[in-house]
């Protein structure tokens, strides 16, 4: 599943914060919070789309205590970025990974 910047910046942030402690509660204002310190400044509303679609995608679950709502990620990193790469293989490489291989080695010139 191939996502956006703004997708990317909120996971890898959601990541971050449950690295320590994964049951950790996050919410939209954390997300915000967080960007911020790492430069990006986005409104409230604009990350909280951003969250909802990505729970839309079942990539965020969304749950609520008391009257907050709180997220946390469907998947780790990892698994995100195997499923990325299964999907890319998929779409451009006829399903080949060692054609996508290949490819990224001549494209980044790593073939010496």
């Amino acid at each position: 599943m191939v996502c956006g910047k703004l997708e990317i910046d909120i996971l890898n942030s959601i990541w971050n914060m449950t690295a320590d402690f994964e049951d950790r509660d996050i919410s939209i204002q954390d997300v915000v919070d967080d960007l911020a310190q790492n430069g990006i400044d986005r409104a409230y509303t604009t990350i909280k789309t951003v969250m909802d679609r990505l729970t839309v995608k079942s990539i965020l679950v969304r749950y609520k205590v008391g009257k907050k709502f709180f997220y946390k990620a469907a998947m780790d990193r990892t698994e995100m970025a195997s499923e990325a790469i299964r999907e890319i293989s998929t779409q451009f490489f006829n399903n080949s990974p060692v054609e996508m291989i290949h490819f990224i080695e001549r494209e980044f010139d790593l073939v010496k």
